[in-house]
């Protein structure tokens, strides 16, 4: 007998150079993971298959590798939906495999049956349900081409279990044909031509960097022309590490909790130079005052995303690091001296700021740890006001360094996406900055992060409020605090204890340095658990759909 489906899945895992995957076994993945000893693949077991799909995710956007997690059908596969959606709306290459109930009991409510190809159809790049054995060495090589190239983002594969059980005829082809999926990689010269013209006449350029740079590898190039052509440079909550953070011109993040410099900026510049971005909301504010003055340009592998949000004079689609190396050979050094001084006005009249006085402040911790890791760690965190104060207040110096759910917004991902990171990375300092809420919702993955041995280092701010709603409440509810307050919060040191990871609670400033340094000197999980201040509010604050110049707060 020749390969089985499952052997044919396997092999293919190591011919596209997968070193590790995350899973859940169950009983329509038996075959696979049955064959799964015959491969030097890392398998890692999660304690849920969400932590699984984050975990890839967190791999793969440290290494630029496709992350790939396998999980069973029915409630297993169903399971990977939010962390699919995470991947997806933050272009992140994933391939995840799933069992399915055999041929014969589909469309018959079958035992841990779920139609997941169509549940997942809106959220993955591309999804299949392969139904014939011999299409399974094709759809595993184009499962990998359509997750890596182009805009990166998940595919799914659902085979049936009695797919992966019997033989396989077809081997596996050379080359990938999918002739309605031509990614452009090189963009229109003349476009590019128009770019380096609009540059030369420009005043008051901005460029506004996106995770698109990240992805193409493309920071340099971004950086090289902000100091040729003496450009500023923002960049959104995805592209945090595209430029070093202590950088003359960099204006940290814009948007809805940005630097007010930077949200300045964007309405007084002449020419915004969007770099692998998708303008979406939480930078935008109102859409018809972004950047009211300036002409925009839009460079993005993605056409779909090019005039989707915001109008744009010249659009480029293709990979941003192929535009700009072309745009690099037609720009010439240029000085801005009465647009930088008028940035470096800004930075001084509103730079980010906050009060130390009363109990525990979450950003002097942030500042602390920045300190400490002198910008070269690993940074995941979950979704909260402590990603907003992350974002503004840690010092980031390179790429791929930044990991947060972005366009989703997904609480319980930063756990999980930590340990994938340090797996990918495992000679890296990765630092999960998490919240009391969000740490919560996969904190079983804690087994996971203490079985492997991973040394992620949690720094935990338990302020006992879901603390980015309740700061809404105060602000547009009249302070009216609904289903916001944690009550019945475990101890988090104790909790930590439990699992065999090391706690430590510090309740004041004077006890921030040592604890980071002792956490970051202990080899294992060691979970911080700081007692901050339960208000504190994240600012600059510009509500949802008003225009950037409204900020609240922040002086």
């Amino acid at each position: 007998m020749g390969r089985t489906g499952a052997q044919v899945l396997v092999d293919t895992l190591v011919e596209e150079g997968v070193e590790v995957v995350f899973g859940f076994p169950g009983g329509s993945v038996l075959g696979i993971y049955d064959a799964l000893p015959r491969a030097a693949i890392k398998h890692v077991l999660v304690r849920h298959e969400q932590g699984a799909v984050h975990a890839a995710d967190g791999y793969a956007r440290v290494t630029g590798k496709t992350g790939v997690c396998i999980a069973t059908s029915g409630p297993g596969a169903t399971n990977l939906v939010t962390g699919l959606a995470t991947a997806y709306m933050d272009s992140v290459p994933l391939v995840a495999i799933t069992g399915q109930t055999s041929r014969r009991l589909l469309g018959r409510d079958s035992f841990q049956e779920a139609d997941i190809t169509g549940i997942t159809m809106p959220i993955t790049k591309h999804n299949y349900l392969v139904k014939n054995p011999d299409d399974l060495p094709r759809v595993l090589k184009e499962a990998f081409h359509i997750a890596s190239t182009g805009r990166p983002g998940p595919v799914l594969v659902d085979v049936p279990k009695d797919v992966a059980a019997l033989e396989v005829r077809a081997s596996t082809p050379r080359e990938v044909f999918l002739p309605g999926y031509k990614p452009v990689y090189e963009g229109h010269p003349v476009q590019i031509g128009e770019i380096a013209k609009a540059i030369r006449s420009s005043r008051r350029p901005l460029m506004l960097v996106g995770g698109g740079v990240i992805r193409s590898g493309a920071s340099v190039e971004a950086l090289r022309l902000a100091e040729r052509c003496e450009i500023p440079v923002s960049t959104t909550l995805m592209g945090l590490g595209a430029i070093p953070s202590d950088h003359p011109l960099y204006l940290g993040m814009p948007g809805m909790h940005g630097t007010a410099y930077a949200n300045t900026a964007l309405g007084e510049c002449d020419l915004l130079i969007g770099l692998g971005v998708r303008f979406d909301d939480r930078v935008t504010g109102k859409i018809d005052c972004f950047a009211a003055n300036a002409r925009i340009i839009h460079v993005d592998i993605d056409p779909a995303e090019i005039g989707k949000n915001v109008r744009v004079d010249i659009p480029v689609v293709g990979d941003v690091k192929n535009v700009l190396s072309r745009l690099l050979g037609l720009v010439t050094p240029a000085q801005r001296p009465e647009w930088i001084q008028r940035i470096e006005c800004m930075k001084r009249s509103r730079p980010l700021t906050y009060s130390r006085k009363g109990l525990l402040k979450p950003q002097y911790i942030i500042e602390e740890l920045g300190r400490l890791t002198r910008g070269e760690a690993v940074i995941v965190t979950d979704v909260g006001q402590h990603q907003m104060w992350t974002a503004q207040y840690y010092p980031f110096r390179h790429p791929r360094s930044f990991l947060s759910s972005g366009g989703l917004g997904t609480m319980g991902y930063g756990l999980p996406a930590a340990i994938g990171a340090q797996v990918g990375l495992p000679d890296k300092q990765v630092v999960l900055v998490t919240g009391d809420g969000s740490f919560q919702m996969n904190v079983q993955e804690l087994a996971t992060a203490v079985s492997l041995g991973v040394p992620v280092k949690v720094v935990l701010m338990n302020n006992g409020y879901l603390g980015m709603v309740r700061q809404w409440q105060e602000l547009f509810c009249n302070g009216r605090y609904v289903a916001t307050k944690l009550e019945g919060n475990p101890d988090f040191v104790k909790l930590a204890e439990a699992y065999g990871a090391t706690g430590i609670k510090v309740t004041d400033e004077a006890g921030v340095r040592p604890a980071l340094e002792h956490a970051l000197e202990t080899e294992g999980l060691v979970l911080l658990d700081f007692r901050v201040a339960p208000e504190e509010n994240v600012f600059p604050l510009v509500p949802a759909e008003q225009p950037l110049s409204n900020m609240i707060g922040g002086d």
